[in-house]
Formats: C-alpha cells, sequence, structure tokens
C-alpha cells in the first residue's frame, strides 16, 4: 500500500513538471509583449497583426482591411454542385471532392453484358452558374471478352451537351427556389 502511496505521488509529480516544461517552453523566453511596437488603438493593432500573417477575422473587413481568399458554402448550398449530383445520381460515384470541385463516376453500364460502359469526370470551375462553369468529360469504355481487351476513348459532342443543359437548367431551379426562401 505504501508503495503505491508513493508511486502515485511520483507520477503526479512528474506529470505537473512536464506539463509546467511544456508550458515554458511555448514562452519562448518572451513572457510578455513589447508594447513599444504595438499601437494603442485596437483597430489598428488587428490591422498590424492581420498583415503580419498573425491572428485571424471573423467578419468580412476590419476598418480598411478586406480579406482575401474566397468564400466556403456547404455542399448543400452549390447549385452546380446539388444539382450535377442530381443529374448523375443514376451512377456509382468513384470520387467526389467540393473543396476540389471534381466528380467522378465509376464505370456504369445499363445492359448486363458490361462489354460497353461510360464514366463521367465533372470539374468545376466555378461557382457561378453559367456554361462555362463547368468542364465535363464523358469516357466510353468498349471491351471484347468480358472486360479483356478494352478500349477507352473520350466521347465528344451530344452526350456531353446534354449533361451540360441538364446541369444548369437544374441549378437554374435551385438558385430560384433559394431566392424564393
Amino acid at each position: 500500500m505504501k508503495i503505491l502511496k508513493i508511486s502515485l505521488n511520483f507520477t503526479i509529480k512528474l506529470t505537473l513538471i512536464l506539463v509546467f516544461s511544456i508550458f515554458l517552453a511555448s514562452c519562448n523566453g518572451k513572457i510578455g509583449a513589447d508594447a513599444r511596437k504595438y499601437p494603442a488603438n485596437p483597430e489598428e493593432r488587428v490591422k498590424k497583426n492581420l498583415e503580419e500573417g498573425r491572428g485571424f477575422t471573423l467578419n468580412k473587413a476590419v476598418g480598411n482591411i478586406t480579406t482575401k481568399g474566397g468564400t466556403f458554402d456547404f455542399a448543400s448550398s452549390n447549385e452546380l454542385w446539388r444539382a450535377s449530383l442530381d443529374v448523375i445520381d443514376f451512377m456509382p460515384l468513384s470520387s467526389v471532392n467540393y473543396s476540389g470541385g471534381i466528380i467522378i463516376t465509376d464505370w456504369y453500364s445499363e445492359n448486363s453484358s458490361g462489354n460497353e460502359s461510360i464514366k463521367i469526370s465533372i470539374r468545376f470551375l466555378t461557382n457561378e452558374l453559367r456554361s462555362d462553369a463547368l468542364d465535363i468529360k464523358v469516357f466510353n469504355r468498349t471491351c471484347k471478352n468480358n472486360l479483356l481487351n478494352c478500349k477507352i476513348t473520350e466521347t465528344q459532342g451530344v452526350l456531353v451537351t446534354e449533361l451540360k443543359k441538364e446541369i444548369l437548367k437544374k441549378a437554374a431551379i435551385y438558385q430560384k427556389q433559394n431566392k424564393e426562401k
């Protein structure tokens, strides 16, 4: 019992020493900031910190500082994204990356033989609802002898145009619904 008590006391002391050493090491020898180097006015201090890359802001602008970078919306609020997923919802998805702006389907075949299948890649070039916002590629795979000796070609024309038209039409409907809310 006495050994257990000594071991427990030693463990507590060791833990406290480790925690304090971590706190002291994080100070890096600087306990406080030099008040001469920072303006007294809080708005100017925030401006200086943001210019030097320290800190962050939660609103769009602080004083005359405008934020740089994009706006990050949820995928469900992006009409193009939602419309694209709705249009190709019958196909299995291979890779979906909202932050990267790409949707890639897996190979899909309507018939049971599987000798011909398609794969669709949709890249989002902008979040704006316009015809050049999407880069759609459709690949056609034709195989002989059940997935042996396959030939993959990129399809141009009607299917790409129809997909783009359908996605833009559905996205316009979603955009109108969002504005009405």
